[in-house]
């Protein structure tokens, strides 16, 4: 909205023939790097400002955080804590990207779109633990139906009205950035294609929730896996940076770069709140949400083999939880409990169990996170 208003009105009408440098440097607000910078202070500064009113809001109502009796004792005293807090990270989001975004691009809606539909899946299993006082929430198959559906759309409107590559852009392997119909590796086609993307978009909202699991953890990795992303999807959708670097080329993807920086400052805000000892707990409202944000972007900037990286703390923390459950069953015989890789899932608690202390855990996987960041943007000069 102010994008429009302060360049297609203020600086169209008056700003191209005016000698004032006030509606001359208006003209600055037609770069994409400039708005994503806004759009990144906006949702910052709205989760910032709103983020105690917010809190008390959801204190008022008693949507406060359950504890189970299995996790660390140490996360008792966290019972009560208001939850629920991702409508305050959704809500910046969305606030700050309408203000600074283009509106007339369809991958910028399809992101904003699947973020809502994660978030209301969220939201359904947030609010049926707190208020219907079901322990866990949407049982797992009603959970996986609602992402699965929500998929499902983002296929669909890319299939329907979307210009999209339906190639799979491999790092290292140049000839896959073109979406080329004679090599089989880069081009699988839609109806293909669309296993590959349920299995990214699942797999990312569920490794975020998994995360989900300290004070300021999950929020942490998030701002710099989006910061990461942020970077990754300026590139693609820049002609000169994709081809240099050789990596697919999609001009639709330009206003994402806001989207990104808008999750990104909003991602600084709430952990104002959320660091430790957390005020509030982002809920599943916005772990889905966040990760099915990422798993978006990645997909429509053609960097899903990327995705592994940019989020690998999140990826950790999902095959520790895998490899817990199939070791379990696998040896689990004759009436006798199967063993254990680790001493709880998801990675998070098991350094809880062998004694770390929680802020500890949460600096040190944060250190990792920004680890696999680095790793992802090196890929590009390595191409």
């Amino acid at each position: 909205m102010l994008y429009y208003f302060l360049y297609q009105f203020l600086f169209q009408q008056y700003g191209k023939n005016s000698e004032s440098y006030i509606f001359k440097g208006l003209n600055v607000i037609q770069y994409v790097t400039f708005r994503t910078a806004l759009a990144a202070i906006t949702a910052l500064l709205i989760s910032w400002l709103l983020g105690g009113k917010v809190i008390r809001k959801l204190a008022d109502m008693k949507f406060g955080q359950e504890i189970r009796e299995e996790g660390p004792a140490s996360h008792q005293e966290k019972r009560g804590t208001p939850t629920m807090g991702g409508v305050l990270i959704i809500g910046s989001v969305f606030l700050s990207t309408i203000l600074w975004a283009r509106l007339d691009e369809l991958y910028l809606w399809i992101a904003l779109g699947a973020t809502t539909l994660f978030a209301a899946v969220g939201f359904a299993d947030d609010w049926i633990k707190i208020v219907k006082k079901r322990s866990l929430g949407l049982t797992g198959k009603q959970k996986l139906a609602g992402q699965l559906v929500t998929a499902l759309l983002v296929w669909g409107v890319l299939w329907a009205w979307g210009d999209y590559p339906w190639n799979l852009s491999i790092p290292f392997l140049k000839a896959t950035a073109e979406s080329n119909p004679d090599l089989s590796i880069s081009w699988v086609g839609p109806f293909i294609y669309a296993g590959f993307m349920i299995f990214i978009l699942l797999g990312s909202s569920n490794a975020v929730n998994l995360t989900d699991g300290l004070d300021g953890l999950a929020i942490s990795v998030t701002f710099i896996a989006m910061s990461a992303l942020t970077g990754l999807t300026y590139i693609a959708s820049d002609a000169r940076w994709a081809e240099r670097l050789d990596i697919t080329h999609n001009p639709a993807a330009a206003e994402l770069t806001v989207f990104c920086g808008a999750m990104v400052g909003a991602s600084l805000g709430f952990l104002w709140y959320n660091a430790p000892p957390a005020e509030v707990f982002m809920g599943d409202v916005g772990s889905l949400a966040i990760g099915g944000a990422l798993g978006t972007v990645a997909i429509l900037t053609k960097q899903e083999f990327l995705l592994p990286f940019i989020g690998g703390v999140f990826i950790l923390e999902a095959v520790s939880v895998m490899l817990q459950v199939s070791v379990f069953k696998l040896t689990k015989r004759g009436g006798q409990p199967g063993k254990r890789i680790f001493k709880m899932t998801p990675l998070h608690h098991h350094f809880e169990m062998s004694g770390w202390k929680e802020p500890k855990i949460v600096f040190r996987f944060v250190i990792v996170a920004i680890l696999f960041a680095l790793l992802s943007l090196s890929t590009l000069k390595l191409r």
